[in-house]
């Protein structure tokens, strides 16, 4: 796979129908616990220079088993993110999702809830990322003075970032880089529906910007290198035939990533346990459920022994 774009089950948030189902642990340990396999998987079959991100939201606990104090956030993506840190996960971002149409909230001691995170992970240093195809309009007016940069004045610690800017790729008298700005690590977004779906899904928009930047638009089939959208050619000099970008949803709920990727021009893999999302997917990215190779139901006990 070469980008992995999933929003898991939250924990003790909603009851998906499945005897096993994942977000239904006894703790928030159990859920990082499940969920760090899960990513062990994703990581396993995630291209050396693929990425990964994740849609998580959190919740309150209601009682000390769960495994934070009455009334206090459960800390679920931190916890998990945490989790993958040590696994060897390198954390290169957190969006903030900033809804635009949060749902209203009675409650009086705390402030609503009107975000959620979607983690940026990649597994080494050198990856895909086309920044590109995700820039934005400036919106301020070009300049016609050249803009100066002051240098450090010593009091930066190491960790620090540069002032440098967009000194080298901005053109003299532009507000920044020609093809647009950066976008930034907070996306406003508004929730959205989808018919037959009693429950908000994963807003195309959020789903959009991942793809574009973090799965190549074709891939060579020697070495594996990437094609940015919009370039003429492969990056490479195999001249060895090349694929389409795959981008896998192991949570593929009503198939807004599917749908995304393949307006994209993407292909996708997509992975549900629930069979009405199944259904409802399948209708939307107009799947026969006949060309679907079908699930092997478990032999029963005499077909188990005999075998």
């Amino acid at each position: 796979m070469d980008c992995v774009v999933t929003s898991p089950p939250y924990y003790n948030v909603r009851d998906y129908g499945h005897k096993g189902q994942l977000g239904q642990e006894l703790t928030i340990h159990g859920w990082v616990a499940d969920l760090r396999d899960v990513m062990r998987e994703v990581g396993r079959v995630l291209t050396p220079t693929g990425s990964l991100w994740l849609n998580l939201g959190d919740s309150f606990s209601r009682h000390p088993k769960y495994g934070a104090p009455v009334k206090g956030l459960l800390l679920a993506p931190e916890r998990l993110l945490m989790a993958l840190d040590g696994d060897g996960w390198i954390v290169r971002g957190k969006v903030i999702w900033a809804k635009t149409n949060p749902m209203p909230s009675s409650v009086t001691d705390r402030l609503s809830l009107t975000h959620e995170v979607v983690y940026f992970l990649v597994r080494q240093k050198s990856y895909f990322f086309d920044l590109d195809a995700i820039r934005e309009l400036h919106r301020s007016k070009w300049a016609i003075r050249e803009r100066t940069t002051p240098e450090s004045s010593g009091w930066a610690g190491p960790l620090a970032a540069s002032r440098s800017g967009l000194r080298k790729a901005r053109p003299a008298g532009t507000p920044g880089h020609r093809l647009g700005k950066n976008p930034g690590d907070v996306w406003q977004i508004a929730t959205r529906g989808y018919k037959g779906a009693h429950f908000a899904t994963f807003p195309p928009e959020l789903v959009r910007r991942p793809i574009l930047a973090g799965c190549p638009a074709v891939v060579c089939t020697a070495c594996g290198a990437g094609q940015k959208q919009g370039a003429g050619t492969l990056p490479c000099d195999c001249h060895a035939p090349a694929r389409r970008g795959l981008v896998l949803d192991p949570f593929f709920g009503t198939g807004t990533t599917g749908e995304m990727a393949r307006e994209l021009g993407r292909d996708y893999l997509g992975i549900e346990l629930n069979p009405e999302y199944v259904r409802m997917a399948q209708d939307r990215l107009g799947i026969q459920p006949e060309a679907l190779p079908q699930a092997m139901e478990p032999p029963t006990a005499p077909e188990a022994q005999a075998a």
